[in-house]
């Protein structure tokens, strides 16, 4: 179980940080090196596709692909899947469909970009975008524009009308994906490269407490319900294409069970890379945190209460006190504040230690790569040693969205 792995104190590199200014992020390159093996060690061979908007550093982006062998990149953005591959990435999936026109354009410019660029789509208003950005580029030749089709992956009980994952593609049949790819290949100048199913209803729910029996009961019914839709979405697919497709799927939280499909050609993952506090209660791996950050703290305004400066890093997705970060020494968010733009109260139990003024305090954030939005810089550490301090994306000025 994942739980045994996911709380641990930070202190090999306290004093080797003492001297930086707080707040600060640190990822644990140990660890960090070791989830990046088990990803690989779970997919079971199947590729292993990063996502970018999990980690958000770019060193540590070339890390996973060039020491460790993930297969390409998932970027969130179509601006951030141009400048990865004017890095020299030569494999970007956008995991989501674009409608930046300046970007579409400058894909539609640069015939290396279509090369290594592929684009997500579910619609066929998203290809009208891509070819009027060909027209506007001055309908350049060389590769057509790449595209994958994002087929719906929840799992959806027709007799209760319920609907179980996120909120993403219209499509979900054969019937669905052909029609789209039909209109694809008709503009002469799109084509069709592979389909994606993201489950995250699997990927993305943990197994904590009361609710974990229900978790498990729909992940197991979800990834039935997909071990025979999947495959005969990618049939026809490939059936009307007459070529093999790119077939995408899964995340960290479910990478095992979506290798073990046939019919699936590569998996993606990048939040277990880090393992924050979301991924503390899977049953089907070990979460070893690798990413914290730092905060000092600046008042004892009570007996059991120290308060840190900074700290409000609260995690997308639906409001609750998961989404708050969590600090490792075992204190606990004040109710009443949270975790605050300017200052973080924590409670601590009697006979537990309360930090004086000056200390630091570790924390963990719910999500993985969110956090680094709020940092310039990174502190790559190894042991006791800061081995390298490197800048996010926003220290490269590089906001995505």
């Amino acid at each position: 179980m994942s739980r045994s792995g996911a709380v641990g104190r930070p202190a090999p590199w306290r004093d080797a940080t003492r001297s930086l200014s707080a707040p600060l992020a640190v990822v644990d390159l140990d660890t960090f090196d070791i989830n990046a093996r088990d990803l690989i060690a779970r997919a079971g061979g199947t590729p292993v596709r990063l996502a970018t908007k999990s980690v958000r550093v770019r060193q540590l982006v070339h890390r996973a692909l060039d020491v460790h062998g993930f297969s390409g990149v998932m970027a969130y953005s179509l601006a951030e899947a141009l400048w990865l591959a004017e890095d020299g990435i030569s494999d970007v999936l956008v995991g989501y469909p674009s409608v930046d026109t300046a970007s579409l354009v400058a894909l539609a410019s640069n015939p290396a970009a279509r090369e290594a660029i592929t684009l997500m789509v579910d619609d066929v208003a998203q290809i009208a975008l891509i070819e009027r950005a060909l027209i506007r580029a001055g309908s350049p030749g060389g590769p057509a524009v790449q595209v994958c089709i994002d087929v719906d992956a929840s799992l959806r009980i027709a007799p209760l009308g319920l609907h179980l994952g996120v909120r993403r593609s219209p499509l979900r049949s054969p019937a669905d994906a052909v029609a789209l790819a039909r209109a694809v290949e008709r503009t002469g100048r799109v084509r069709v490269r592979g389909v994606m199913f993201y489950d995250a209803q699997v990927a993305g729910l943990g197994e904590a407490g009361l609710r974990g029996v229900g978790v498990r009961i729909l992940k197991r019914a979800s990834l039935r319900e997909l071990a025979g839709r999947r495959p005969a979405v990618v049939a026809a697919l490939e059936e009307h294409l007459g070529r093999e497709l790119l077939v995408n799927a899964g995340g960290s939280g479910s990478v095992h069970e979506v290798a073990a499909d046939p019919t699936v050609t590569e998996v993606t993952a990048g939040s277990g890379l880090f393992c924050p506090t979301l991924f503390d209660d899977y049953s089907g791996f070990t979460a070893r945190p690798a990413a914290y950050f730092g905060l000092d703290v600046v008042r004892r305004p009570a007996a059991r209460i120290a308060t840190a400066f900074g700290g409000g890093y609260a995690a997308s997705g639906p409001p609750g006190t998961d989404r708050l970060p969590r600090a490792v020494d075992g204190s606990l968010l004040l109710r009443s504040e949270g975790a605050g733009e300017v200052q973080t109260p924590l409670r601590y139990r009697r006979g537990h230690r309360v930090p004086a003024i000056g200390s630091r305090v570790w924390f963990r954030h719910a999500k993985a790569g969110e956090l680094l939005e709020r940092f310039d810089a990174v502190h790559l550490v190894r042991g006791e040693r800061v081995r390298e301090t490197v800048p996010t994306y926003r220290g490269e000025g590089r906001n995505f969205g």
